[in-house]
């Protein structure tokens, strides 16, 4: 077998793997979109096309989730001549159609602006002809989209296997397991996906996976623990009290709207239940996260056994009295009038587009306002410098304004495992079996601390694949 990495490969996004098998059967797990921003506009030289492989000699896809940075580039799969299937999870498939079709609606707008310019050059034709598509593209690719349930062995062909294995980190998220029997010899080789932290609000956790030949296991927080030790419940209701009920203030919380929204919802809802803060009023402010949230209901057999069981008293999760959904823009915008203590909760969560950034260019200057960030944020973006406290003052909306609102962080709704987590994972396996690892989708400053740490632990030949690098197993 021949195992490829085309994407996330000594950074934490664009996850692409290609399993070529000793028949020449194609495997793709994952298909991303790069958003490190290191991606070059230009139409690339390669004359495969988008993609670094031929596209229509690729015989199956496999997604472990639906997270943009691992589902994002299917769609132009298709494009580029894909003709099989991609087998997922049932909430894999659906949270992937919404951000799909979310994504087709993102790359329209962006289109037409380069149409508009009055520069419209050679190199934007690229952009034009590149790695954008629109709605029918979508439509296409969710078309070819087949559900597999959890830990059920599949057989996609006549002498190989997959199982998905619950991964926590997001509704659906899996562990793909991989078995190829050659010459009546079993091989195999699982791909961990985004692995999930223990103990999280709404998640069960990573399920265990068998012993394997050879794991691919991301290192997204490779050196470093979670710093909040405390439940989620706990640290909120903390930072509600101290910025919306001891000084009456605003709280604006810049999150994602799959899965992290859904998250903290559920928190509230835990807390408004059990009367442990003051009704405070709470804005949802995103399309995209509403529709997630009426999936993360649908689809709560997934979630955890205590999630199950607030489902089942009470009939919804996410709901409680004092939350409000706003669905235009008009709306969203005379929040900035409401002139009561508040939570406010948008996206994006890196403050890189979407409506939150309206909520911060009328809050930033306000020192009863407080900007809490609960997830990651690339650097370079607003997000990553307002929580790093690198500004005094922001340009936002064509505005420059001064930054007198509080800043605060958070890593208790952080969805990835941390270093611990990652090692309990890898442990499951036995170093004597194993025979190689590959470490994917973290920067390499963490890839390499956790190479360090599993070779404490026993295990040795540990790979960190360069981009296009390809490996005879």
């Amino acid at each position: 077998m021949k195992l490829s990495f085309f994407g996330a490969a000594r950074q934490v996004t664009g996850s692409t793997f290609l399993l070529e098998l000793d028949d020449d059967y194609r495997v793709l797990i994952d298909c991303g979109t790069d958003l490190s921003g290191k991606e070059k506009t230009e139409e690339p030289d390669d004359s495969f096309g988008l993609f670094p492989f031929d596209a229509s000699m690729v015989n199956l896809v496999l997604l472990t989730h639906a997270h943009i940075d691992h589902s994002g580039q299917i769609p132009n799969l298709y494009r580029e001549g894909y003709e099989g299937q991609v087998l997922c999870t049932e909430p894999t498939l659906e949270l992937a159609e919404i951000l799909l079709y979310d994504a087709a609606s993102l790359y329209q707008r962006k289109l037409k602006a380069i149409e508009k310019n009055k520069k419209y050059s050679k190199k934007r034709r690229a952009v034009k002809s590149g790695p954008y598509y629109l709605s029918a593209q979508v439509n296409y690719a969710m078309d070819n989209f087949v559900p597999l349930a959890f830990n059920k062995r599949f057989k996609f062909k006549d002498n190989g296997w997959v199982t998905f294995l619950p991964a926590g980190h997001l509704l659906g998220a899996a562990h793909i397991l991989i078995e190829v029997e050659n010459n009546g010899k079993m091989e195999s080789i699982c791909f961990s996906g985004d692995i999930g932290r223990r103990n999280y609000p709404l998640l069960p956790d990573p399920y265990p996976v068998p012993e394997v030949d050879y794991l691919v296991c991301e290192t997204t927080y490779g050196n470093r623990e979670h710093e909040d030790d405390e439940v989620a419940e706990q640290r909120l209701k903390e930072i509600i009290q101290e910025c919306c009920i001891e000084v009456p203030g605003r709280l604006i919380i810049p999150t994602f709207s799959v899965g992290r929204t859904q998250a903290l919802l559920y928190t509230l809802n835990k807390l408004y239940d059990k009367h442990e803060i003051e009704p405070i009023k709470v804005f949802t402010d995103s399309p995209l996260a509403r529709k997630s949230t009426e999936i993360h209901e649908k689809y709560s057999r997934y979630l955890n056994d205590e999630a199950k069981e607030i489902k089942r008293l009470d009939d919804t999760l996410f709901d409680f009295e004092n939350l409000h959904y706003l669905k235009t823009n008009q709306e969203s915008q005379s929040v900035a009038f409401h002139n009561e203590a508040c939570i406010i909760i948008s996206s994006s969560g890196m403050i890189t587009g979407g409506r939150i950034e309206h909520h911060i260019a009328e809050n930033i200057e306000n020192p009863y306002a407080t900007i809490l960030f609960i997830g990651y944020a690339t650097e370079g973006t607003i997000g990553h410098k307002l929580r790093n406290k690198e500004l005094s003052e922001l340009t936002i909306r064509g505005a420059k304004k001064d930054v007198n609102a509080k800043i605060r962080s958070t890593d208790v709704f952080s969805g990835h495992g941390d270093l611990e987590d990652l090692t309990y994972f890898a442990k499951q396996q036995n170093p004597e079996k194993l025979k190689k690892v590959f470490l994917v989708h973290g920067e390499l400053e963490s890839m390499l601390n956790f190479k360090t740490v599993l070779e404490s632990e026993g295990f040795d030949n540990i790979q960190i694949p360069e981009k296009g690098e390809v490996f005879e197993i």
